[in-house]
């Protein structure tokens, strides 16, 4: 059981490693081929803090462990605004400016929305699949001109926040080196995956935890260890607008990309208690988001990061009391 728990915190840590030089190494290819800092932020940088939760996602929907897949993306969600987001704010109050940033929540909301519609009846289809992955394309072609009309202005700091923190292609050095990053993280996520599918279903069956508890709780806090050293980088260096900006991104691409390709490639029934009891708590922790960033103030205090660690201490509490 111990040697299980060690090699769960290896396969997260390579995960999170994985993910990170695939990301680090597509972003310096991009640069090196001319493509747009606009397409690299909103396409590689973004999709890539959600790579861990696919790649587990993915691994357990394929080893027909769907109920594990849906509980990471539910789980991530909720971690991402509760508990990293909680976490931040708590550090330092997060002041954000970006008028960009504010016009994402309601396409959030409505993915959202969405995404429980599509969990409604307990089972996740390949029309599902198609219908998530097509509201994929529509949100990164909304982001892409959403962000380009605020590029146009120069006047968005969550953009240029973005283009600053991009990696620099300086010397033709970089592209080899690219390519050898981007390589290693290709094969370090599908392997890190599996191993840590494997033994949080060895821990999940000691302790006779369902998959979806196990998903919902040390994969979903695992999976989003890349937004919680974003999310407190930034907080740090006083780049609300970004740290807060990723985590809207990630629980996107949780939903449409994370949740829609499982469903596309190992289509599979879902325990009901996914929607009845975890979505509505993501739904919730979504509005309260939307709620603190639409106000005058502009600002999430510490007082509100402290509410929202609570609230997930009471979630976590909740579902191993009741379990």
């Amino acid at each position: 059981m111990l040697f299980a728990i060690v090699l769960l915190v290896i396969g997260l840590f390579l995960l999170v490693y994985g993910a990170d030089r695939l990301v680090y190494g597509a972003a310096v290819l991009a640069r090196v081929w001319g493509v747009s800092p606009l397409i690299i932020g909103v396409m590689i940088v973004g999709i890539g803090t959600s790579l861990p939760e696919l790649a587990v996602s993915v691994t357990a929907g394929l080893n027909q462990q769907m109920d594990m897949a849906v509980g990471n993306v539910l789980g991530s969600n909720i971690a991402n605004i509760m508990l990293i987001l909680g976490s931040a704010a708590l550090i330092r109050p997060l002041t954000f400016r970006s008028d960009l940033l504010r016009r994402e929540l309601l396409p959030m909301l409505l993915i959202t929305l969405f995404s429980g519609g599509v969990l409604y009846n307990g089972y996740l289809s390949r029309l599902d699949g198609v219908l998530l992955l097509a509201a994929a394309g529509a949100w990164i072609v909304l982001m892409l001109r959403m962000a380009r009309q605020a590029q146009q202005n120069g006047s968005d700091s969550l953009t240029r926040e973005q283009l600053a923190e991009l990696p620099q292609a300086q010397a033709d050095g970089n592209q080899t080196v690219a390519v050898l990053w981007l390589l290693l993280g290709l094969i370090i996520l599908p392997m890190a995956a599996r191993i840590v599918i494997d033994n949080a279903t060895v821990i999940a069956r000691h302790f006779a935890f369902d998959e979806l508890t196990i998903g919902l709780t040390v994969l979903a806090i695992g999976t989003s260890l890349p937004e919680l050293a974003t999310a407190i980088v930034g907080t740090l260096k006083k780049e609300d607008d970004i740290a807060l900006g990723n985590l809207i991104g990630s629980n996107v691409f949780n939903l449409v990309i994370v949740l829609g390709v499982p469903a596309l490639l190992s289509p599979g029934a879902v325990n009901p208690l996914a929607f009845q009891r975890d979505y509505g708590v993501m739904l919730g922790a979504s509005l309260l988001l939307t709620l603190l960033c639409l106000r005058k103030k502009r600002s999430i205090g510490q007082g509100a990061g402290a509410l929202l660690l609570c609230m997930f201490i009471a979630y976590l509490a909740t579902l191993f009391l009741l379990y």
